[in-house]
């Protein structure tokens, strides 16, 4: 559940992290953006990827769910 700390992230510094860690993981989201259409609900806009880059983001989710454990 989010929180309203949580909720205040500004989009563009989430951005520039998350766009930082998919680096670090190998993995380039072509379509990764602000969604600058709904400014207030702060959205980020992973766009569209192939199934290869899809299967790599799951497998560094679940590397990083692992390391959290």
């Amino acid at each position: 559940m989010a929180t309203k700390e949580r909720n205040n992230v500004d989009p563009h510094a989430a951005l520039k992290t998350l766009r930082a860690a998919l680096t670090d993981a190998g993995i380039v989201l072509p379509s990764l953006r602000v969604d600058l259409a709904s400014p207030q609900l702060r959205l980020i806009e992973l766009g569209r990827v192939r199934s290869d880059v899809a299967a790599r983001l799951a497998e560094a989710i679940r590397q990083g769910v692992a390391r959290d454990d």
